[in-house]
């Protein structure tokens, strides 16, 4: 969940006014904030502990065009004084753990990872999160490790590595590569939850999760799409579930083009949940 400064913020969005609301959410729950004015991030870091954070996630990540022309996501690591000045201010501002997500610096030829890790350790950050790209290369080309391995090694507090981990032996070929303390999964995950506990039994056992099974998988896939119905309601419910649908369709594989585009057109939520049903009800 991101929150923002008043300048350019979005919480007043009706997305993110579902988002605040964390009524049956496991705890801990982390509220990531972002903008570009160290005043204004430590007033959103005091709203986001009143809607109920237990941990302040700064995004000095994010390499979208809309927020980093608003000098704020990944685009902030080319100014070290106002990265110090955010980082003191928010710490300062809350009583809860502050953790930073960032990138390997602003563009291939200025990876300044370590520089910001050390500054982010000196204002009582608690956690990194590393994603191996810089903000210039987007999502584009291969992660690389090798910076986020420096930061491991010359910083104490724990370094999550972050950026193209989609299997089990990646996993545990950027940790062993790395040193890092954990690994962070995102795109891989979209219509593939499980690899999280693939990952996680891997790591505790050293043996290979055989994982749910199929039927369990396509229970799971229905009755997530029928929760964000029911969280959302019709109209946004629908909408926002279509992006979830075609990631299951990619994973279940089965004449996805066929239901997607059938899927896609699809306005009553009823009959989404039907289609999708029968389209991976196919799948064995």
């Amino acid at each position: 969940m991101s929150f923002c400064e008043p300048r350019s913020c979005y919480q007043n969005t009706k997305k993110s006014k579902y988002r605040l609301d964390f009524t049956d959410e496991l705890s801990p729950i982390s509220i990531q904030i972002t903008g570009s004015r160290a005043k204004e991030l430590s007033l959103s870091a005091q709203k986001a502990v009143g809607f109920g954070a237990d941990i302040i996630d700064i995004n000095m990540g994010c390499p979208a065009k809309k927020i980093c022309n608003r000098a704020a996501g990944s685009a902030l690591m080319q100014d070290e004084t106002l990265v110090k000045d955010i980082l003191n201010a928010v710490t300062n501002s809350v009583n809860v753990p502050v953790t930073l997500k960032m990138r390997t610096g602003w563009s291939r030829n200025n990876k300044n990872a370590l520089t910001i890790a050390q500054i982010a350790q000196d204002a009582g950050i608690q956690m990194l999160s590393i994603h191996g790209r810089t903000k210039e290369d987007k999502y584009n080309g291969k992660a690389e490790y090798d910076t986020i391995a420096e930061v491991v090694s010359q910083i104490e507090i724990p370094v999550i590595a972050n950026g193209d981990i989609t299997s089990v032996k990646k996993a545990k070929l950027v940790l062993d590569d790395t040193g890092a303390s954990g690994v962070m999964i995102g795109r891989a995950t979209q219509g593939n939850p499980w690899i999280i506990r693939e990952i996680g039994h891997y790591l505790k056992t050293g043996t290979y999760d055989k994982g749910p099974s199929t039927l369990l998988k396509k229970q799971t896939a229905l009755n997530h799409i029928q929760q964000i119905h029911k969280f959302y309601g019709e109209n946004i419910g629908v909408r926002i579930a279509r992006k979830h649908i075609f990631w299951y369709l990619q994973y279940f594989k089965n004449k996805t083009q066929t239901c997607w585009a059938k899927i896609s057109k699809i306005t009553s939520s009823r009959e989404q949940c039907q289609l999708f049903k029968n389209c991976i009800d196919e799948f064995n």
